[in-house]
């Protein structure tokens, strides 16, 4: 508070800009909140109270049974998460999540039999009436398919329970809920989720036969359990599809079906950057497919890393033409520029990038991407011509008879990324797939054997630099990931053939100038970067 005052008396001074560059929250304190184990038992603390009051509400049984029974259950259940589900656990807002969405689907349950009492349906029918797949579908969609079988268990025995022990619930709640997992597992279009509900309905078909099969009922009260089930399990997943969104927003989750979203080209930040950096939108696309190959095999999510690596360099937008990618041949605006000067246009496309972020409303992963993807690395080439042209002063100062301390000394800090490094193993082989393929520009005539040497050397300079020291990919990690980069480079660069010169002297003579070019031809012209002279390209490349 004190600094924006200050901040405040120096712009009525005219000593500072009234302007800030957006930068992300700080929000340590959210972080110490969903770390706190005291807000954990109290929440805790609160479900036990709620499962309790549902419990005794409109119940036939004794005072004191069903809500033992219940919490009994209940502490089973807080057991469970904390052994198999470690990283949820210690997440208040994804444990609020979990025992929340399981506590208002059996709000909802319980509801509904209380209000169907000696109404016009028989209660058989009533138990294909109730959403019983609401929390899993909720749960496996945010939380994963493990967070997802627990809600289902949970939710059924909770349920069974508070419905004056009626296990007849309980079997409709675990074919309905292990259904709606099962079919959620790989969802990835808010298409699958209609795909899902119509499973939910079949199993609902499939339990609703079973049923009527034993209690011997007529046909048409058999047709009508089937017309529910089946209309209940495509209500719940529409109902699904449309608070899946609020709920990503409030808890600050991603699912697979909204990284899928965000993979889409004609993001207007994408748009601008064809237009305005078309070297740098080539470089990403590039970045993206070594990115995503390296995360399949590593297991983790290729589609979320092709994003990242889609918006990493959104920042050269600003200044597009002091970067090699974007940069005519014969041109070099970083001659007219000291070292230092250069670094600082270098580097600031980092911090553009996240003020582009922020404005265009992209997750925070993305950011962090944008953030980290060079960590805290030096700009290496003007880093070395600041020490070239300090000697040089030097070597000048002594012929000159100039002290040395008139000469400054290179601070290498101005020459640095601002950080920080990659924290987690997804931004780390962003981190990696950027340097190896702005750096592969510079191969001559590639062959596979060089691709390899190349990889292998750039890799290992990089962990010995400490760039990945914090991103938690283990060294076996790391070595697979630099396989996978030398197997797709030598696709992406691999040589022509050469064509003979008298079939195309012949093929020119006899079909005249006039010819459009063929589809070959068009497309290596329209998507190969022009070539840059070696001093345009040094200077970026070793900063990229």
């Amino acid at each position: 508070m004190m600094g924006w005052f200050e901040r405040q008396r120096l712009v009525k001074r005219g000593l500072a800009c009234d302007k800030q560059r957006r930068r992300p929250s700080d929000s340590s304190w959210l972080e110490r909140i969903d770390r706190s184990e005291g807000v954990r038992l109290t929440l805790l603390a609160g479900f036990v109270v709620s499962l309790y009051a549902i419990s005794l509400w409109n119940t036939h049984l004794e005072t004191y049974e069903l809500p033992l029974l219940t919490f009994i259950m209940f502490i089973c259940s807080i057991m469970y998460v904390q052994m198999e589900l470690p990283e949820l656990w210690r997440r208040n807002s994804r444990l609020f999540l979990l025992f929340g969405s399981v506590w208002v689907n059996l709000i909802l349950i319980k509801s509904l039999f209380v209000w169907a009492v000696g109404g016009p349906l028989p209660m058989h029918q009533l138990y294909f009436l109730a959403p019983m797949a609401l929390a899993p579908f909720i749960i496996s969609l945010l939380l994963g398919p493990r967070a997802g079988l627990f809600s289902v268990l949970a939710l059924s025995l909770l349920a069974a329970l508070v419905l004056n022990r009626d296990f007849s619930v309980l079997f409709v709640g675990l074919i309905t809920g292990f259904t709606a997992v099962y079919c959620t597992r790989g969802a990835r279009k808010r298409a699958d989720l209609i795909k899902a509900g119509i499973a939910v309905g079949v199993a609902s078909l499939v339990v609703a036969v079973a049923f009527g099969l034993v209690a011997r009922a007529d046909l048409y009260g058999l047709g009508q359990q089937v017309v529910i089930g089946i209309f209940v399990g495509l209500a719940t997943a529409l109902v699904v599809s449309a608070v899946l969104p609020i709920f990503e927003n409030i808890f600050s989750i991603i699912t697979d079906i909204s990284w899928i979203e965000m993979a889409d080209l004609n993001h207007p930040l994408l748009q601008q950057m064809t237009i305005e950096a078309p070297g740098t939108y080539h470089h990403s696309l590039m970045v993206a497919n070594l990115a995503e190959a390296a995360a399949k095999t590593l297991g983790l999510n290729g589609t979320q890393l092709r994003v990242m690596a889609y918006f990493h360099d959104i920042g050269k937008i600003i200044k597009p033409e002091y970067f090699a990618e974007n940069i005519p041949p014969g041109e070099n605006p970083h001659e007219n520029l000291s070292p230092s000067m250069s670094a600082l246009i270098i580097v600031a496309h980092v911090k553009e990038g996240v003020d582009l972020a922020m404005k265009f409303g992209l997750k925070r992963p993305v950011i962090d991407a944008i953030q980290q993807h060079h960590g805290d690395s030096i700009v290496y080439y003007f880093y070395r011509r600041a020490v070239q042209q300090v000697e040089d002063a030097r070597t000048g100062g002594k012929i000159m008879n100039m002290r040395e301390d008139d000469i400054p000394e290179v601070d290498e800090s101005s020459f640095r990324y601002p950080g920080p490094r990659p924290q987690s193993r997804e931004l780390g082989i962003l981190a990696l797939a950027d340097s190896i393929e702005a750096a592969s520009r510079s191969l001559d005539k590639p062959t596979p054997a060089k691709i390899e040497s190349f990889v292998g050397d750039l890799v290992d300079q990089k962990v010995a630099d400490g760039l990945l020291d914090e991103s938690h990919l283990t060294l076996n990690e790391i070595r697979t990931a630099a396989d996978v980069f030398s197997f797709t480079l030598k696709s992406m660069l691999h040589s022509r053939i050469s064509y003979p010169k008298e079939n195309r002297e012949k093929s020119s003579a006899g079909e005249g100038r006039h010819r459009p070019p063929s589809d070959h031809a068009s497309k290596t012209s329209s998507v190969r970067p022009p070539k840059e002279d070696s001093a345009s390209a040094a200077a970026p490349r070793a900063s990229a």
